[in-house]
């Protein structure tokens, strides 16, 4: 049996403070620079993907 983060929402990154989840952890950021670096740096650390869904919210998500 193989245990680990598969196939999941790693995290999201946004801008917008309204924005919440159960599931995985929010990272809030002041401006679009941040939010990028924070994205990709999660990324390397998780070895997941960024996908940007385009209304100010990134998700880290691993296929």
């Amino acid at each position: 049996m193989d245990f680990g983060i598969k196939e999941s929402i790693i995290a999201i990154i946004t801008l917008n403070k309204n924005v919440t989840s159960s599931t995985a952890p929010v990272f809030y950021v002041n401006n679009e620079d941040e939010q990028e670096k924070t994205a990709l740096l999660i990324a390397k650390i998780t070895l997941g993907m960024v996908h940007d869904l385009r209304n100010g919210v990134y998700v880290v998500v691993r296929h």
